[in-house]
């Protein structure tokens, strides 16, 4: 059965138009509380981003939980991961976070963890979905749900996170940090500091509208400026919801999510911890794959999106996954993709083994890989089964050979089609991407 509202990481949407409305976040409660609630008494946690929008999908998701009887715990502005490791450490029967991760404010979203702090699985949120066609029913009076806030959820992550690094020290580290006006702006910093960086932060003033705004994961341009201005060792990006991580090192050059994950990959590795193939996806470079290949690796491509990443992780034994975007999941320390875990695992590399990012990148040649986004409005799927689209296809796969990969795919969380073209000539890759691009636009109209 499709599904009409949970996409690739939750449901999101444009503010004020559906699903995104105050009607619907309070069904989307009720209707999420029947199916997870399981018993009297059952808890749920409730964090979001800094989106001003949040205050209403609070409330409203608060009240559905109620009139199903479920108890809602508010945490405030916290990192998806944090809601996720709460949930867990809580012992609260699922975890919700109210974001649209690296989207402008304009939109948001909704996504939920399960008791084990793990995203939920399709079969689930199909029943969701199947509970909002029911008429809203609220429980007795005496069984309607409370709320009450969480005032320790903050601290309670930031040792979470520390922990991950074990005994290590960042003294006298040099480090910028972005936190994109997010959700991560107040327990971002802390946990560099607590561990002894020395810690310049941007993006760490949101106003509700600020959120990704020239800022964080999807815009490094201000992080590249800031660390060469003041020197930094390293720079580090998160997005909205802090569940992406990428970096810029000394000389302001982009460190992506493949990078990341060959240094962690290496790293486990080199120590003996690593445990089944290294999953990535789709979109990721084609020299991460042979780079761990030369070092005995197994490395395995999941559909875009860090729950399919998840998915084949579980399913093959694996530990470590993630996607170029900077979506890296290290199951040896936490259950989802985690942006300030992430550094962590990077910073601890970089302190045992005294070397740069660059240093620990080196191993890894990036083939040159070009992505466009293209708008369009609405039936992406429908665009790419057109006659044209197919033929350019075979067209630009003619040219490349086994030279490069080429990838047209829907995006799971925008109205866009992703061109993405690889290949080990620079010039050819980009004008094959460009022909693609102009195709579909051609078709859209």
């Amino acid at each position: 059965m499709t599904r009409r509202y949970f996409g690739t990481d939750g449901i999101r949407g444009r503010v004020g138009e559906p699903p995104m409305t105050p009607e619907f976040a309070l069904k989307l409660g009720w209707a999420a509380g029947r199916v997870l609630g399981g018993g009297a008494r059952a808890r749920v946690l409730i964090g979001k981003d800094t989106r001003r929008s949040g205050y209403m999908f609070e409330s409203a998701l608060e009240a559905g939980f109620a009139a199903a009887g479920v108890e809602s715990e508010l945490l405030g502005p916290l990192p998806t991961p944090a809601v996720a490791y709460l949930t867990r450490a809580l012992r609260a029967r699922a975890g919700v976070v109210i974001s649209a991760s690296h989207n402008p404010h304009h939109d948001n979203g909704v996504k939920f963890f399960g008791a084990d702090g793990s995203k939920l699985s399709d079969a689930i949120e199909q029943q969701i979905e199947d509970m909002l066609d029911r008429p809203l029913e609220c429980v007795a009076p005496e069984r309607f749900g409370r709320a009450r806030r969480i005032e320790d959820g903050a601290g309670r992550y930031i040792e979470f996170c520390k922990s991950s690094f074990g005994d290590r020290s960042l003294d006298g580290l040099s480090l910028v940090l972005d936190c994109a006006n997010g959700a991560a702006y107040k327990v971002g910093p802390a946990v560099f500091a607590e561990l002894g960086a020395d810690v310049d932060v941007i993006g760490n003033t949101p106003d509700g509208l600020n959120i990704n705004r020239d800022c964080g994961s999807t815009h490094l341009q201000a992080l590249r400026a800031r660390v060469v201005e003041r020197g930094a060792a390293l720079g580090i990006a998160l997005d909205g919801d802090a569940d992406r991580c990428l970096m810029v090192d000394a000389e302001g050059r982009e460190i992506d999510g493949d990078q990341i994950l060959y240094v962690i990959a290496c790293a486990r590795l080199a120590a003996g911890t690593l445990q089944g193939p290294v999953v990535g996806t789709l979109m990721s470079n084609l020299g991460l794959e042979h780079a761990l290949r030369e070092r005995g690796v197994e490395f395995r491509r999941a559909q875009v999106g860090d729950r399919y990443v998840m998915e084949m992780l579980k399913a093959s034994g694996g530990v470590l996954g993630g996607e170029t975007s900077g979506h890296t999941i290290c199951l040896d320390r936490t259950t989802t993709g985690d942006g300030i875990i992430t550094a962590l695992q990077v910073l601890a590399v970089l302190v045992r083994e005294g070397r740069s990012i660059d240093q620990c990148v080196a191993g890894m040649r990036k083939y040159p890989q070009v992505l466009i986004n293209v708008p369009v409005n609405g039936r992406a799927r429908e665009i790419m089964d057109k006659p044209e689209i197919r033929a350019a296809q075979a067209d630009v796969l003619a040219r490349i050979g086994d030279r490069g990969r080429l990838l047209l795919r829907p995006s799971g969380t925008e109205p866009l089609i992703r061109v993405m073209v690889e290949g080990q000539d620079a010039a050819e890759t980009r004008a094959a991407a460009e022909y693609l691009a102009d195709c579909v636009r051609t078709v859209c109209g």
